[in-house]
């Protein structure tokens, strides 16, 4: 008889606030599932890494693992570095079963979450200025994977129409453009009155502080507008709901992707060359070495597309990104 236990996937981080908010997702969803062991691991830099999660289901006697990677979209990390484990480890363990879920993606709970988190920061600012005189800037965290790029831009329209703002960008944190100094710096000269930055983030860590200083810097050079800072999605209980659901999809059957626009599986304009790229995680040189700056790491482009202010998935924690499926972009190990 099959014994079925969950695995969160996430992606790790320096910032030990990024870890801890993480862990507290973790203790959440155990708490929604008091009928399933569950078990949480890393790609990088925190501890434990997905291996040794997997390890401690295992040893508890999982035959059946769900797992799900802790990220909002679906870029190299969810494609490629958390299948790759997951593939490794299944073939490594006969007697266990890995089945891979989606990552969160552009969902109408995430959605409210985010109306939610903006309509505190109003709340916080008060009521000097109204959405019409308002900016909204969403924050992603950027890409080298211009579908999770996209995915973004949809999240900005989204709210911008359903709250009624005078207008919205989109930056992101690295890999692609445009940058957030860049973006503030732009949508001052629009004439609003209000900016409101958004990350839209599941967690904290270096990026989401990096956009809040940029922020913070460009209401200094332009005091005649308004910056407010919304807080990032962190531990909305909408967020909860959405990570049952992807478990609950796993189960049911109903766990899909958008492949038709992955730059793995299809010629995307730019991207021709990476269809059918190697299925391969690229975080071993950081595996597990830990949180905070005794552990300092310098992600130079090293072969893949971790590269400038950011890494190249979008999605929670400090560095986090991704999808389900078979080998590249699908389902790890069996869906």
């Amino acid at each position: 008889m099959d014994k079925t236990m969950v695995m969160v996937c996430g992606h790790g981080s320096r910032d030990e606030d990024a870890v801890r908010e993480f862990e507290v997702l973790v203790r959440g969803l155990a708490e929604r599932f008091p009928r399933l062991q569950l078990a949480h691991g890393f790609l990088e830099f925190a501890r434990p890494i997905i291996r040794q999660g997997l390890d401690k289901l295992r040893r508890a006697g999982a035959t059946r693992i769900l797992a799900v990677p802790g990220m909002l979209f679906a870029a190299g990390h969810a494609k490629n570095d958390i299948p790759s484990v997951l593939n490794r480890y299944a073939a490594e363990h006969p007697g266990v079963t890995v089945h891979y879920g989606r990552e969160l993606a552009v969902d109408l709970k995430l959605l409210r979450a985010a109306r939610d988190r903006i309509e505190e920061a109003e709340a916080r600012a008060g009521g000097a200025f109204g959405r019409s005189e308002t900016c909204l800037v969403v924050v992603g965290r950027g890409a080298s994977d211009p579908d999770a790029n996209s995915n973004v831009a949809k999240v900005a329209r989204l709210l911008w129409e359903g709250m009624g703002f005078g207008w919205a960008e989109v930056c992101y944190s690295g890999v692609t453009f445009p940058r957030t100094d860049e973006a503030f710096e732009r949508v001052t000269r629009l004439g609003f009155k209000r900016i409101i930055v958004f990350p839209y983030f599941l967690f904290t860590g270096v990026l989401v502080k990096r956009i809040y200083s940029h922020a913070d810097e460009a209401a200094a050079r332009h005091p005649e507008v308004e910056f407010v800072k919304a807080g990032y999605l962190n531990d909305h209980p909408l967020v909860f709901d959405t990570f049952v659901d992807r478990v609950s999809e796993i189960q049911t059957g109903q766990n899909l992707m958008n492949c038709q626009m992955c730059k793995y599986r299809e010629q995307m304009i730019g991207f021709e060359g990476d269809v059918g790229a190697p299925q391969a995680s690229h975080h071993h040189h950081v595996e597990g070495i830990g949180t905070g700056p005794a552990h300092g790491h310098a992600h130079h482009r090293h072969g893949h597309d971790h590269h400038s202010t950011g890494h190249h998935s979008t999605g929670g924690g400090d560095e986090s990104g991704d999808e389900p499926g078979t080998a590249r972009g699908g389902a790890a190990a069996s869906s």
